[in-house]
């Protein structure tokens, strides 16, 4: 199994570009904001949506699942990120707003971003060879606010 600093070097191969690291900083976190955007405007089963009764709460369990077993600091630091993103979408659905249309044209658009970073960098994205890597870019960009701060991940 990698380690966290394995996972975060390994990604870093294929970011080295400035233009493509800056896409990142939008892109990722609006990947994972749409991502669960989408999936909190699903139906679930039984119960009434909430913070908790929802698929995107699901599919945000099981990444700090993988989280937590490569760093406890980066598990709490992708909880905060992920619950605030996850209640936020909340907050649009019940507002009215056509979240599902929104989360679409933001996850499509910032796939565009993601993949034009890449073409300027020269190499392909990480994920390509391993899905993981959907999850260590976000812990990547978390690696970089512990270390401005002088925290360890």
């Amino acid at each position: 199994m990698r380690t966290l600093q394995q996972w975060l070097d390994e990604y870093s191969v294929s970011h080295q570009n400035k233009t493509n690291k800056m896409v990142h900083w939008v892109c990722v976190p609006a990947i994972m904001f749409s991502l669960m955007g989408l999936l909190v405007s699903l139906p679930f089963p039984f119960v009434e949506k909430s913070i908790v009764a929802n698929w995107a709460a699901v599919v945000i369990a099981l990444a700090l699942l993988f989280y937590l077993r490569l760093s406890f600091n980066m598990f709490l630091s992708m909880a905060i990120v992920m619950v605030g993103m996850l209640a936020l979408n909340l907050q649009i659905l019940s507002s009215g707003i056509n979240l599902p249309l929104v989360s679409i044209g933001i996850f499509v658009a910032a796939w565009m971003g993601q993949f034009w970073g890449h073409k300027i960098e020269g190499k392909k994205p990480s994920f390509l060879e391993d899905i993981q890597f959907l999850l260590i870019g976000p812990a990547w960009l978390m690696h970089f606010i512990y270390k401005k701060w002088g925290w360890k991940y």
